[in-house]
This record gives structure tokens, C-alpha cells and sequence, in this order.
């Protein structure tokens, strides 16, 4: 590598040079969904920085030398309240198997729409049950865990005070720290904070045989356990990188530490841990109370945004406009800049590929990405080179680089439409406009509609100049 790649860890809050544990197997596990529904554009936002991440990795170390695990929870009170209301009669464990399945190939699907490569291994929480109850048990012997009867059966819950550094990734204080998780506080619980391994599941709940000190109780585990069992299974005690949202921070993340450490032995789980931003919609937050709340198949295949679909690559663009760290408002003038860039940039990326493959990556795309994964200043280089690249061609190979890098698809249009000729003639009619020759600009426009192409002309937030993009009417 001819640059140092650095990343910000939320557990010292700096950016840090990236060294892997094995430069021969760099490793990284991101929290994947929860599947009772379809995925959100907020669910959405960690899969894309966390793929720009996989691709930068790979592209620095090799692609044979990384390995990426993103786990897909199918075992959640959630997903049985969804699958007990959608196939009534339908005995629980059969309701449940058609609740994810539809929910985690829809995911898939949306994922990919998106740009986004397949990590190389995809867990399923139900396959790695045994690893769970054993990890508990471990626990258990290690005196960081303890059985307890609550209002909702028998439960092992996780002896917070036996941890030293625990709150260490979220900076909270053990004495100011509440349940957090998943159960409300009850007597039974040594501490308030302590939180659930294992509950017990009553006849009409999914459930697995878990012995605990001899004896059995037929449960489900908690939801820090999965991903502790999940990634000890591809990644090893100690791995590189865990990435998810802020929101995992606590108590997601900070009890899968927890857990893991005191099971495993070690001072850490994950060498840097990294979380990206809030998602916004047209600055709100997002809600269903409020009408704004929009899965990524809503956004990709009907009309409920802006009153129209949304190509994945320009959703894409979109989340990569805004620093992974920063709170990203997703809007409908967002997307419409994001077409605008995509479209010019497919409309290079079509002039030079034929005659140019993807070449080394320029510097200032480097720079970008290696300081803490900078997507917006990658885009500013993509821009620029896009400029270059008719009359360079060492820049049309840098500039085809980095569209892979960033997991730019450059297909604009799937309606057969000569997506080159329209962008040739609204340049022709920008500069007309620029000219004031209204009479061309008109004609230009006209003869656009005529084909069934509408124009929409806005400002440039940054430079104030006109953009226009343009949509198929049917």
C-alpha cells in the first residue's frame, strides 16, 4: 500500500492507522437485520459504508485476504409478534420460517439493487443455537453469568459487575447505567444493568434445548449472544472490525464486548469498532406517525418518494454524498442531485469503457477513502477525472477504478432510451440557455417531451448553477 489507511474507533474516539491482526486474512463483522420486515433506508446505510470499506480492503490487501461476516437475525420477540399476526393459522415455528424467509430474500434482493457485494459469509442466528448455550454455559463458569426466575420464567442473565471495563465502548458508568436492553428491570436481577443470555420460552414461543448447570431450559437467547456466537464462528475471539449503526453502541454493542471478553478470556473483541451516522427524511426523523418512513423497495420500485422510483445507484450516490459519521438527511432534492452526478458520470464511464479498463486509482481518490472512508471528497475526484477522461486516459482508467471502488453502477436507464443522446442535447440546451438563445433551449426541450423525456431544471446547492435532470414519462 502506498498510503496508510486510517479509520476513526469509537472505542478511543480518534482515528487510527489500521493494522491487521493477519494481513493475510483481515477481518471484519458488521450487525445485519432483523428479519420480521422489510429493510429500511436506515437499515440500508450501514450495508453501503460497510461495502465501500469491504472493497477498500480488498483492494489493499488482496481480495482472497479478507473476510467479512454480516449476521441476519431470524430468532427475535419481533419476528414472532409479526409471524403470529400474518399467518394466523399457521402453527408458530412454521409462521416464523415464512416471516423470514420472504423478509431476508427481500433483503438480499434490496441490498444488491443497491450496488452492494455479498459479504463472504451471511449467519442465520437459528444455525449456531448449540455455539450460543455453550458460550452461556462458559460464562456461567466463569461467574460472569447466573440463573434467575423472573415474572417470564427462568432467565441466565449476564453479571454486569463481574466486568471491570465494562461501559468502556460506550463511556457510560456501570452506577448510572439502566437495563437498556430488551426486559424491564425486575427483582430478580442482581444489578439493574444485568442483562438476558438465555429466557425461557412458554408452550406457545419458539424455543431450544439449553442446559445450564445440569439443567434444561427450553429458551431462546437474548439478542447480544447471537452476534457474540456468530462471530467467534468465521472471525476468531479477536477480530479487526465490527461496524453497525450508532444506535448498536449501547447496549447492542457494548454487552457482545461483554460477553465475548469475559467467555473468551481476552481484553477486546474487535480491535476498532465503527458506526456510522443517523438517517433523516426530508429532516425528520424517520416514523410511519409521520408518513416518511420508506423501505428501500418502496424507495427502489414505487412511487411513494418524490412520486416516482429511485434507481439503486443514485440511492447509492446519495448515502456516499454524505461523511459515514455524519447524520444524513435522505431527500428527495438529494436524490435528484445524486441522479444528476450518476448520470453524468455513466455517461463518461459509456464514452471511455470501450477502449479503457479500470486502472490504478489516483492519489486524491486514495487520500479520500483512506481518511476514514471520505466518500464525499472521493466523489469531488470522480467529478474531476470524469473530466479528464476523454483526452487522458491514465485518468479514464483512474476514473473507472474508482467507480468500482465506491460501487458506482453506471446504468442509468432500463427503458431502452439513448441515455447518451439525451445528455448530449440537455447540454446543448444548457448552453443555449447560457448563450440566452431561448428559441433553441425551447426547441431542444420540446423535442425532448415529443420522445417522452422530461426535463426538470433546479440550482446547484453548492455552485447555484443550473442542473437539470431529466425522467422517462410513460
Amino acid at each position: 500500500m502506498t498510503q496508510d489507511i486510517k479509520l476513526y474507533n469509537t472505542l478511543t474516539r480518534q482515528k487510527e492507522v489500521f493494522s491487521p491482526i493477519d494481513a493475510n486474512n483481515v477481518r471484519m463483522y458488521v450487525c445485519g437485520p432483523t428479519v420480521y420486515d422489510f429493510a429500511h433506508i436506515g437499515n440500508a446505510r450501514p450495508v453501503i459504508v460497510f461495502d465501500v470499506l469491504y472493497r477498500l480492503l480488498r483492494q489493499a490487501y488482496g481480495a482472497d485476504h479478507v473476510t467479512y461476516a454480516r449476521n441476519i437475525t431470524d430468532v427475535d420477540d419481533k419476528i414472532n409478534a409479526r409471524a403470529a399476526r400474518d399467518f394466523p393459522d399457521l402453527p408458530l415455528n412454521a409462521a416464523i420460517r415464512q416471516v423470514t424467509e420472504k423478509t431476508a430474500n427481500q433483503f438480499q434482493s434490496d441490498m444488491r439493487e443497491l450496488g452492494n457485494m455479498d459479504p463472504t459469509h451471511q449467519p442465520r442466528a437459528t444455525e449456531f443455537i448449540e455455539q450460543m448455550v455453550a458460550m452461556i454455559q462458559t460464562l456461567i463458569d466463569k461467574g460472569h453469568a447466573y440463573v434467575a426466575s423472573g415474572q417470564q420464567g427462568r432467565e441466565v442473565l449476564f453479571r454486569v459487575d463481574s466486568m471491570d471495563a465494562y461501559g468502556a465502548l460506550s463511556k457510560r458508568k456501570l452506577d448510572d447505567q439502566q437495563a437498556g436492553a430488551r426486559v424491564a428491570v425486575e427483582e430478580h436481577k442482581e444489578n439493574p444493568a444485568d442483562f438476558v443470555l438465555w429466557k425461557e420460552s412458554s408452550a406457545s414461543e419458539p424455543g431450544w434445548d439449553g442446559v445450564f448447570n445440569g439443567d434444561a431450559i427450553y429458551g431462546r437467547p437474548g439478542w447480544h449472544i447471537e452476534c457474540s456466537a456468530m462471530s467467534e464462528a468465521y472471525l476468531g475471539k479477536v477480530f479487526d472490525i465490527h461496524g453497525g449503526g450508532l444506535d448498536l453502541i449501547f447496549p447492542h454493542h457494548e454487552n457482545e464486548i461483554a460477553q465475548s471478553c469475559c467467555a473468551h478470556g481476552t481484553d477486546r473483541m474487535a480491535n476498532v469498532w465503527m458506526h456510522n451516522g443517523f438517517l433523516q427524511v426530508e429532516g425528520q426523523k424517520m416514523s410511519k406517525s409521520l408518513g416518511n418512513f420508506h423501505t428501500v423497495n418502496e424507495v427502489l420500485a414505487t412511487d411513494k418518494v418524490g412520486g416516482r422510483s429511485w434507481p439503486g445507484n443514485v440511492v447509492r450516490l446519495a448515502m456516499l454524498m454524505t461523511h459515514y459519521r455524519e447524520p444524513i438527511d435522505f431527500s428527495v432534492k438529494r436524490l435528484e442531485e445524486a441522479e444528476n452526478i450518476v448520470r453524468k458520470l455513466a455517461r463518461v464511464a459509456n464514452d471511455v469503457a470501450g477502449d479503457t479498463q479500470p486502472g490504478t486509482l489516483s492519489q486524491a481518490t486514495l487520500a479520500a477513502v483512506h481518511d476514514d472512508l471520505n466518500t464525499p471528497q472521493a466523489i469531488q475526484e470522480l467529478q474531476r477525472l470524469a473530466g479528464l477522461a476523454a483526452k487522458d486516459a491514465t485518468a479514464a482508467g483512474a476514473f473507472l477504478a474508482g467507480l468500482d471502488l465506491l460501487g458506482i453502477e453506471t446504468k442509468v436507464d432500463q427503458s431502452g432510451v439513448d441515455v447518451a443522446a439525451i445528455e448530449a442535447e440537455i447540454e446543448r440546451r444548457l448552453a443555449a440557455i447560457a448563450d440566452k438563445d431561448w428559441g433553441t433551449a425551447d426547441q431542444i426541450r420540446d423535442d425532448l417531451a415529443a420522445q417522452g423525456i422530461q426535463l426538470k431544471d433546479s440550482k446547484d446547492s453548492a455552485t447555484g448553477e443550473r442542473v437539470t435532470q431529466w425522467e422517462v414519462k410513460a
